[in-house]
């Protein structure tokens, strides 16, 4: 099953975390420093929570999560079929995840990403193999680890 994620930069993570568990009406399925994310069975969403009190707007990027890497390497095809300007990310750490992906942006700019999750609980090992500068600002609550740059 696919569903939809919605990625929000939010002022203050503990009290964010406490809305969403009682609008959804279930638990966080990870909390770390500065993020969360909820697996919310109805409606099917990935909500993910990203402390950042300094962003300019609340929502920090949209994306589709599938089950495989296949699936993303069939929309990645797609994607490039159409023409689209493809960022593609393999085996990369992000949101405390090792995770395949391809981004893309709509025409105002909305960055979308198609992604699975192939180690939801990374090693130390391999969030220290991530660059200095996305450590930080995923830290930070920076999106960094989430929305490459175009």
């Amino acid at each position: 099953m696919s569903r939809v994620q919605l990625a929000l930069n939010v002022t203050e993570l503990d009290s964010a975390i406490d809305f969403y568990t009682q609008m959804f009406n279930t638990e966080p399925h990870k909390v770390r420093p500065g993020y969360a994310n909820f697996e919310v069975e109805d409606p099917p969403l990935k909500l993910v929570l990203i402390e950042n009190a300094g962003a300019a707007a609340p929502l920090n990027h949209l994306g589709v999560e599938v089950e495989t890497t296949a699936e993303v390497h069939a929309e990645t095809q797609r994607f490039g079929d159409l023409g689209l300007n493809l960022e593609i990310e393999d085996g990369v750490v992000c949101c405390h995840a090792e995770q395949d992906k391809v981004w893309v942006a709509d025409p105002s700019g909305t960055r979308w990403e198609v992604y699975t999750i192939t180690d939801d609980q990374p090693t130390v090992e391999m969030i220290e193999l991530m660059p200095l500068e996305t450590v930080g600002a995923a830290v930070a609550g920076n999106s960094a680890c989430c929305a490459p740059n175009s």
